[in-house]
């Protein structure tokens, strides 16, 4: 038997899809990514959140095994290790590909109106959600996936709210003709 017979017979017997998706379960159904805060020392790291515009590239591999590595390393330290996962609205980048889908049919979003726009919005959110998740769980990212976030979760907006109001009665923000990395 040669090299490439070899290679070829390994090749052709692996069936990525089923494993992936038998380490996943078990992955998820051991809660083994689930931080025990049991007084160790905590360790978290918020994911990047992905846009729902679609799929994941190869850039987002690398921009979530990257944290990845370091979580896991704290765990292996014995850390209350978290990798929260999240995703962003992107509602410019949504706006966008619908457009582009509409666009196809010779519509754009004048032919709908706003409500059935940002109803087709939703429907675009939940089924990219879905992809980019099901992508991340396939890459065996070790988020804790039952504590998964979304920018515009009506929880996570009012935390946002309340810590603003907060910063802001303690005089850290505020108006000012100050100098700002920001370029219309």
């Amino acid at each position: 038997m040669t090299r490439r017979d070899t290679v070829s017979e390994a090749t052709t017997r692996y069936d990525f899809t089923a494993i992936e998706q038998t380490y996943a379960e078990a992955w998820e159904k051991s809660d083994c990514f689930t931080p025990v805060l049991d007084g160790r020392e905590p360790f978290a790291i918020m994911m990047p959140p992905p846009n729902v515009t679609g799929t994941l590239h190869l850039g987002h591999a690398l921009d979530n095994t990257l944290p990845d590595i370091l979580v896991r390393r704290a765990r292996m330290q014995g850390k209350a290790a978290l990798y929260q996962p999240g995703t962003d609205h992107a509602s410019i980048a949504v706006h966008v590909v619908l457009e582009r889908q509409w666009a196809k049919e010779g519509k754009t979003r004048f032919d709908y109106g706003r409500e059935a726009f940002m109803e087709k919005a939703w429907e675009w959110k939940d089924y990219s959600h879905g992809v980019i998740t099901g992508q991340l769980r396939r890459l065996g990212i070790s988020c804790d996936w039952k504590n998964e976030r979304f920018t515009m979760d009506p929880a996570y907006s009012c935390a946002v709210e309340k810590v603003f109001v907060e910063l802001y009665n303690r005089g850290l923000i505020y108006r000012g003709m100050r100098l700002v990395n920001w370029d219309p």
